[in-house]
């Protein structure tokens, strides 16, 4: 249940995951790879673990560039494998 109605007539959409994490490439016409980067505590030794995931992120206006940090925000698909897209640069690189 993607929208609820309310007695006045206006829908109210869910709260969407959001990300903010730092764009690895721009190549590509409206697409960035973003990387999350997070750390894990070992099971057994309790070392923390630095992992990392990779995402391919819908730009529509191609305002990211390497290095930015972005807030993404998950969406319908836009591709095969883009289901994200850009929400806002919250830090430039300055390249």
């Amino acid at each position: 249940m993607a929208q609820q109605g309310t007695a006045t007539g206006e829908t109210t959409r869910t709260l969407r995951r959001t990300r903010v994490c730092v764009v690895e490439s721009h190549g590509r016409a409206k697409t960035i790879k973003v990387r999350i980067d997070r750390q894990l505590k070992h099971p057994k030794y309790g070392k923390y673990l630095k992992r990392r995931s990779f995402l391919h992120v819908h730009d529509e206006k191609n305002e990211a560039k390497a290095g930015d940090t972005v807030e993404i925000m998950e969406c319908r698909p836009v591709s095969k494998t883009k289901t994200w897209r850009l929400v806002k640069v919250v830090r430039s690189s300055g390249n």
